[in-house]
């Protein structure tokens, strides 16, 4: 019969091109062929229960025997033995090497002994007795973990058991905040393990009994406004002494109020409030505003009169000191030369009376009185006196002008008395054309 192998393209297709179905070779001509999958299990079957006590030809096996052979033959005791302690050894080995285990970066193993703590691994190739003596369990000691209180993803999908809460003057607020903890290393995993038989829900119900305890000792605008990160770190603490007191092994790491609002049912009418208190505040504000514009000033005026006042009391003591001494001083001269002295003041009276006037008399020889007018004094008279009308009026603002003063006519008399006036003028050594001479009259 002709042989086929896995080269030969007529293999698997029988004779006549493909009409009768494929024949096996036999076993005695394989010649250069592959080995037959069905004769290397056969063999292997033979091989193990010829350990076990079966015959080569035994077990349900539908080769038949080889040639020559001895018909059933039982296995000698020493290979029973030697089967069994080789099985014995593989079962022994496979089942100590499921006793080693990996612990990824970040995390802890716990190994447990029948249910109860052994010990605790850190990360990296480790290895425990097997199972069911002994246990390990991986605990994330890295992660931070979060959860929700009030709401779930976003603040549209409230929760309203959650969220509403009484504050001290029993107004309700609608509280949305996020709690974010992790475990304390290794001793954190074995008290997170076992302490609590449900440690994340334990954190739970510890946030929301930390925020009803604090928002229920503030007030709602304390709450709303201000207090946000005051009441958030009092949450974090007193969560933090709550775990604690159970022994959680968790770290409070953050309490983050999302959101904080009254309830919708109120929410207008709390707005509307809001809107009042606000315009209140800034009023307030304004009011403040103005104080301290007003004060400073009024203050500044009231320094200013008060140093006037200094002022001038010091200026009228000083002049009534200088008065009184000036007085002394001419008394004691008065009291040596009472006559001189007399003279003198009296010269010095006249002499500030008549500074003033524009007039002087003058005796002649004739004793006739005569007016002199100095039109020069006058003159300049005039222009000090416009100087301090100017100076005291609001010559200064734009437009103002400072007043002319008019020429002072000169006045003309008849031809004859002039004349004679002149003469008499010249005898009496005046020779200034403005002096008017008249009689004195006798008594």
């Amino acid at each position: 019969m002709r042989m086929f192998n896995l080269n030969d393209p007529g293999w698997g297709r029988g004779n006549n091109n493909g009409s009768e179905p494929p024949k096996r070779p036999p076993q005695g001509n394989r010649g250069d062929g592959p080995p037959d999958l069905d004769e290397v299990w056969r063999d292997f079957n033979n091989r193990l229960g010829s350990l076990f006590g079966r015959g080569k030809g035994g077990g349900g096996s539908n080769r038949p025997p080889h040639q020559g052979g001895g018909g059933n033959q039982g296995p000698s005791p020493r290979s029973v033995r030697v089967g069994t302690g080789v099985i014995a050894v593989v079962v022994l080995g496979a089942w100590l090497a499921s006793g080693f285990y990996i612990v990824q970066e970040g995390q802890v193993g716990v190994v447990t002994q029948f249910g109860r703590y052994v010990k605790t691994t850190p990360a990296g190739f480790q290895w425990r007795l097997p199972y069911p003596i002994q246990e390990n369990e991986a605990v994330n000691v890295s992660q931070l973990r979060t959860f929700e209180i009030g709401f779930r993803g976003t603040s549209a999908n409230k929760r309203p058991d959650e969220a509403l809460m009484l504050t001290t003057e029993e107004n309700i607020i609608d509280m949305q905040f996020v709690v974010q903890y992790r475990l304390r290393g290794a001793d954190g995993a074995r008290e997170y393990l076992f302490n609590t038989r449900d440690p994340d829900d334990s954190v739970r119900q510890a946030a929301e009994t930390a925020m009803r305890e604090i928002v229920g000792k503030q007030r709602m605008d304390f709450v709303l406004y201000e207090g946000r990160t005051e009441v958030a770190l009092a949450v974090t603490k007193l969560m933090q002494q709550i775990l604690d007191r159970y022994r959680g092994g968790i770290q409070i790491e953050s309490v983050a109020i999302q959101n904080v609002q009254p309830p919708e049912q109120v929410q207008a009418a709390f707005d509307d409030a809001v809107k009042a208190g606000q315009d209140r505040e800034r009023q307030i504000n304004e009011g403040e505003a103005y104080a301290n514009q007003v004060i400073p000033l009024a203050s500044g005026q009231e320094a200013r009169m008060i140093e006037e006042a200094e002022g001038y009391k010091a200026k009228v003591i000083g002049d009534a000191q200088g008065n009184a001494a000036r007085f002394i001083s001419i008394l004691a001269e008065h009291e040596k030369s009472p006559q001189i002295l007399r003279e003198r003041l009296y010269l010095e009276t006249m002499q500030s009376l008549f500074a003033n006037s524009s007039k002087v008399m003058i005796d002649t020889e004739s004793s006739n009185s005569m007016m002199y007018l100095p039109l020069d004094k006058i003159m300049e008279r005039a222009a000090k006196d416009s100087g301090r009308n100017n100076s005291t009026s609001n010559l200064s603002l734009p437009g103002a002008q400072a007043p002319t003063i008019p020429q002072i006519p000169q006045r003309t008399t008849p031809s004859t008395p002039a004349s004679s006036n002149a003469g008499q003028a010249g005898a009496g050594g005046n020779s200034n054309p403005n002096v008017l001479s008249r009689e004195r009259p006798t008594r």
